[in-house]
């Protein structure tokens, strides 16, 4: 098989990215991350993806005005990396839909809540709010709605008496990496497309997300 070609998109410290650059080098997942790109020209995983010998790109969003131009201007710099899959691990901004229309069905976010359940921002204290028994984390297609593409992939865990936003997030935080390793890797091994709002699994739709088990695997 030979090795896809991957672009991450980051906003922070990078933690999702290092599970995906130690993935790729042990071969779990067969690619190569050719480009680490950030809306932040100061985010921590900037200078991980630099010592890694990653190539990077950074391009400040914050006060761009036109958002739109912004977004198709930084996935045009991202192209030209030529990427096959484009995945975001904590991108912490909404891209146009003008922008997104060459990449849907080829790029993936990781989001820290059961989707359908809480897109957006501040997750984890909505759950306990809400008073939810279990939370997790999905990985998705991304369309021009927030959080809102067809879901891949899911992993779940309880929510334990006593737990806060902070414990929440830090518990769930290793499942994270798992589930977003374990989807790129499914992705790069399986013909999966996403057809008509639907994700199609060697021919055949999916009627409900796969859930990473105790395995680490996705079923």
């Amino acid at each position: 098989m030979s090795r896809a070609r991957l672009a991450v998109l980051v906003s922070g410290r990078g933690s999702n990215l290092e599970a995906l650059r130690s993935a790729c080098e042990s071969g779990l997942i067969p690619a190569d991350i050719v480009l680490v790109g950030s809306n932040r020209p100061h985010a921590p995983a900037l200078g991980l993806a630099h010592d890694a010998g990653i190539a990077t790109l950074a391009s400040d969003s914050r006060g761009c005005g036109d958002r739109a131009a912004w977004d198709r201007a930084f996935l045009a710099d991202v192209a030209a990396f030529r990427p096959d899959w484009i995945v975001l691990a904590g991108f912490m901004r909404q891209l146009d839909g003008s922008a997104l229309s060459k990449w849907i069905g080829r790029m993936i976010n990781i989001h820290p809540s059961l989707l359908p359940k809480y897109p957006g921002l501040g997750t984890h204290r909505r759950a306990l709010e809400a008073g939810e028994r279990e939370h997790g984390a999905s990985v998705h297609f991304v369309t021009a709605e927030l959080d809102g593409g067809p879901i891949l992939a899911q992993v779940r865990m309880p929510i334990q008496q006593g737990d806060t936003p902070d414990s929440l997030g830090a518990r769930l935080l290793p499942l994270e990496h798992r589930l977003l390793v374990a989807s790129v890797a499914f992705l790069l091994r399986h013909r999966v497309e996403l057809l008509r709002g639907c994700i199609w699994l060697e021919g055949i739709p999916m009627s409900e997300p796969l859930q990473l088990d105790e395995g680490l695997a996705l079923r």
